[in-house]
């Protein structure tokens, strides 16, 4: 990872190689987001021992903010599926731009939502898949 800082407004950036960790589940969210600016990113979460894609990111996405709201740690693993390049968005501008533009903190509420169904059904799914599952042969 090579972090830089681009003017103007001090705007710094992260760069990712291709299968580099941003973060892992169960990390401490260091106060900040990022936006993607350039590449994909895979988003994978922890089911059953296995990690499954949640989703892939791409230019213009919101990624990591889940643990500035609730002060949680990192609720999935983020990976870059390609050369990446990251905003990094701290903490308290985040908080500051969703108090003072309504319409931002409607489309990430509404983000929020998308991701909360995808984790539901993917735990879902994994739930059917289970249970489908053929138990063990006794004789």
């Amino acid at each position: 990872m090579k972090a830089t800082t681009l003017k103007p407004g001090n705007v710094q950036t992260r760069v990712f190689r291709a299968g580099e960790v941003i973060f892992r589940e169960g990390d401490d969210p260091r106060d900040e987001a990022y936006l993607v600016h350039a590449g994909r990113v895979d988003v994978r979460k922890t089911v059953a021992d296995e990690q499954r894609l949640l989703r892939t990111y791409v230019k213009g996405e919101l990624l990591g903010e889940l643990g500035l709201f609730g002060g949680a740690p990192r609720s999935a693993t983020a990976v870059a599926a390609e050369p990446v390049t990251l905003v990094v968005i701290p903490g308290k501008r985040l908080n500051h731009l969703v108090r003072t533009n309504p319409n931002l903190a409607v489309a990430i509420i509404r983000d929020l939502s998308v991701k909360l169904r995808a984790t539901n059904e993917l735990l879902a799914a994994e739930g059917r898949r289970r249970s489908t599952r053929p138990g063990p042969v006794t004789s």
